[in-house]
């Protein structure tokens, strides 16, 4: 159906006015039937005094109009709440609305009525009485209150309002300046304010306020408000497009005076400094050695520049862009060390033993040596925190006398990040792969991303995804920041990726990267790496010499097992540092001779160990299981605990366990039900227990598909009241069957069990190749056992096979 649409214009409804005020029609005095028809509006109050013409064109509405015409031609015209609404029912109405008198009525071709009404008084609806075929209502007709005796408010207030319709005329308001001829020809206060809110084109709000008040000075009251603000919107408006005008005309007579004053200066053969700037731009581009592409894009933005005021905020954007164009290194390279001997001098002297890094630093510059332009390595160091990552790029920058640069991307949700923001922003800068190499000043530095595994993504784009093109090498050479629009090469840029794990970095990242693990320091590394490089690097730091400190290996050693249990060297170095500082402040007061730190007086700089003895297994339990578990700061030993009580066979799990440890319990409790007749037990045993599993360290949440042997052990221990030897430590899957599958990390769970003091480890068939990986320190203090299936496992582990044990040894 079609809408109603309001036609009339402000001459339109002023010329009406006053043929309504000519014709000597009274709306008062109007014969007005209680039940009209009603007639919804969309977009337009009806005010009293006014005519206009609306076309009509939805059903319900038409049938109402030839009701109207039936009974007298007059009808409500009642305003609608939202004019969306194209079958609006009582509730989308206003209650107030004007009654109106139909003048003239036409119909049009295409079915709609075109009427011509009057508003004659205002009127509140009381009660809907008819919605079918057409609306109609029962109304209260509410009479204009008498005109007030002639007082000074009120003359203030006509006065005030015909001041200000003339104003608002003034400004260029949409109204015909006829209306103030007739304006100074009502007295009346309540006509007043109908006339004046007929002609100012009101919201639907502020029109249906007006009608709603009866009280003929409050009505112009609210007509003197309305009139205010649309005078100040019209004075802000006026003042805006003069200060753009303005702003023009000044652009525009700088632009003349700056040709005169070019013109005059060509004349007497004098540069101003406007083009003495230009022309320093146009040398520096020119000396950057910029690719054809930079170069072209660069004397574009010059020519740009030269036509612009100097003043301008564009100006700045282009010179802040040339500038940056100009300071990246697009030719400027340092000359790398391929001397091999004197690179793994520097190296070594760098980091202990990390053999395979180093070696594969060494097989890069043997690359470059026999070919100058291969493209430099992607690598991805993995590894616990502390073991020394980022600090092994500075030392292969070091040793390849290159550059070195480092940014973090833990946290970086905003892919503007890596690619930089489009010069279109406001701020726009390139991102922090360019802002790099502009530090660095060379093109080819080793450019470490710590944190890779710690990228975030949100609404504002997906940072790993732009690494992509980053970490490519067959896509880097092309790189493309959105700020400098331009390509650069990174071929030459030897990138280094750290993480502590490889789960949360997408699949195509990693598939870009060559990733080298990096796992925790044995025991006897750390002693090593502690004497040579961290003790002296303290006690510089700290202002201690070696005339007042002297520290023992045994205390090395006691820090490292009793204080620093970990993976890595942070809190190793941490120890370090707060003996040294202990022994500056004692200096520092007078105690100027050398202090010995020996095992037996470290709790006097440290405090009391934080790791006692106590901790592990002293003897052999029933139902307790050393097992070996992987975290992302390197190995860990966990003490697996199995006990019996009355019930009906269930299974509990405690320690916050993940599902697949759950799926792990589930499968070692019904495999050792399987195996329970042959080992003795009888067959209700199961039916008269619930058996419960138990992992300490309950706040920590555990999960991975590594401890199945080690629960079924503890099982097969409960059931069987035989003892689990509690220097032994394990680690598998297990299966339905009793098979025993690989594991990973199993060099890291092995440097636990060492660390942790354990003797003999039992480790799935399938992993026997893993143990070239295991350090030789580890390999010498553990005994190794490789085993398929569960029946070795439980054999080997229980106190009363010990002796099969040594037989069994992997050789």
């Amino acid at each position: 159906m079609k809408k109603e649409e309001v036609m009339a214009t402000d001459d339109a409804r002023l010329g009406q006015t006053n043929e309504l005020l000519h014709e000597g029609i009274d709306p008062e005095h109007a014969n007005i039937p209680e039940i009209l028809p009603v007639l919804p509006i969309r977009d337009v109050v009806v005010f009293p005094y006014m005519i206009l013409p609306l076309f009509v064109g939805r059903e319900k509405s038409v049938l109402a109009v030839e009701e109207a015409l039936k009974e007298g031609r007059m009808i409500f015209l009642n305003t609608q709440k939202d004019m969306a609404e194209e079958n609006p029912s009582t509730k989308d109405l206003h209650e107030m609305g004007t009654v109106g008198l139909i003048m003239k009525m036409l119909r049009l071709p295409d079915g709609r009525v075109k009427a011509l009404v009057q508003g004659l008084t205002r009127a509140r609806r009381i009660e809907m009485v008819k919605t079918e075929p057409f609306m109609a209502a029962r109304i209260e007709t509410l009479p204009e209150v008498g005109a007030p005796a002639k007082d000074y408010e009120s003359e203030a207030l006509v006065r005030s309002v015909r001041e200000k319709v003339e104003a608002v005329i003034e400004q260029g308001k949409g109204i015909s300046t006829e209306i103030m001829m007739v304006l100074e020809n009502i007295d009346d206060v309540g006509r007043l304010a109908d006339i004046v809110a007929a002609n100012l084109s009101l919201k639907i709000a502020d029109a249906m306020l007006i009608l709603s008040a009866h009280e003929p000075k409050e009505r112009l009251g609210q007509v003197l408000a309305l009139l205010d603000r649309e005078l100040q919107v019209l004075e802000m408006q006026k003042k805006i497009k003069s200060a753009a005008k303005e702003e023009m005309s000044r652009s525009q007579r700088e632009y003349y005076l700056r040709q005169q004053m070019k013109a005059i200066q060509d004349e007497l053969g004098v540069e101003d400094e406007h083009s003495e700037e230009m022309d320093k731009l146009k040398k520096s581009i020119e000396k950057a050695k910029m690719s054809k592409e930079a170069r072209e894009e660069a004397l574009k933005e010059l020519n740009r520049l030269k036509d612009m005021s100097p003043s301008s905020a564009e100006a700045s954007v282009i010179r802040t862009y040339i500038d940056w164009l100009v300071s990246m290194p697009w030719k400027k390279s340092t000359k790398d060390n391929l001397d091999l001997k004197e690179a793994k001098k520097v190296l070594d002297e760098d980091h202990y033993n990390l053999e395979k890094v180093k070696e594969r630093i060494l097989e890069h510059l043997a690359v470059k040596k026999l070919k100058p332009d291969a493209k430099g390595p992607i690598l991805c160091f993995v590894g616990p925190p502390g073991v020394g990552k980022t600090s092994l790029g500075q030392s292969i920058a070091r040793a390849m006398g290159r550059k070195f640069l480092r940014i973090s991307l833990g946290g970086v949700k905003d892919e503007a990040e890596i690619r930089g923001h489009r010069r279109t922003y406001v701020g726009a800068l390139p991102g922090r792969i360019a802002q790099g190499l502009k530090k660095a000043g060379t093109n080819n530095p080793v450019f470490v991303l710590d944190e890779v595994d710690k990228i975030g993504q949100d609404f504002r784009g997906d940072p790993s995804s732009a690494l992509l093109e980053v970490l490519d090498p067959a896509q880097n050479s092309t790189f493309e920041d959105h700020y400098l629009n331009v390509s650069f090469d990174l071929s030459g840029v030897m990138f280094i990726c750290t993480a502590n794990m490889t789960d949360p970095i997408p699949h195509a990242l990693l598939d870009r990267m060559e990733v080298i693990r990096l796992t925790g320091y044995t025991r006897e590394e750390k002693l090593k790496i502690g004497r040579k490089y961290i003790i002296p690097r303290q006690m510089s730091e700290q202002g201690v010499s070696e005339k007042f400190l002297s520290i023992s290996d045994e205390a090395i050693g006691a820090v490292i097992d009793e204080y620093t249990r970990e993976s890595g060297l942070r809190n190793f170095e941490r120890e370090m540092a707060n003996i040294c500082r202990k022994v500056a402040r004692k200096v520092a007061e007078g105690e100027e001779r050398l202090h010995r730190i020996g095992k037996g007086n470290l709790a006097s700089y440290l405090g009391a160990p934080r790791f006692l003895g106590e901790d592990e297994l002293t003897e052999d339990v029933v139902g307790v299981t050393n097992g070996l578990a992987w975290t992302q700061s390197g190995g860990d030993m966990l003490h697996i605990e199995a006990s019996a009580i009355s019930g009906a066979g269930k299974l509990i799990l405690t320690g916050q366990l993940g599902d697949v440890m759950k799926e792990s319990a589930q499968t070692a409790l019904s495999w050792a039900r399987t195996k329970a007749e042959g080992l003795g037990v009888e067959r209700d045993y199961f039916d008269k227990r619930d058996f419960h599993i138990h992992v300490p360290a309950g706040a920590i949440p555990k999960d991975g598909p590594s401890a199945g042997i080690t629960i079924a052990t503890a099982l097969i221990s409960l059931i069987t009241g035989r003892p689990i030897d509690h220097k032994l430590a394990m680690t598998g899957e297990i299966t339905l069957r009793g098979r025993v599958l690989p594991i990973g990390g199993v060099k890291e769970k092995c440097l636990a069990a060492a660390r942790a003091g354990i003797k003999r480890v039992i480790l799935p068939e399938l992993n026997r190749k893993d143990a070239a990986e295991i350090p030789a320190e580890a390999k010498k203090a553990l005994s190794f056992t490789f085993v398929k299936t569960m029946d070795e496992v439980y054999e080997l582990a229980l106190t009363k096979n010990a002796k099969k044990l040594s037989a069994r040894k992997k050789k």
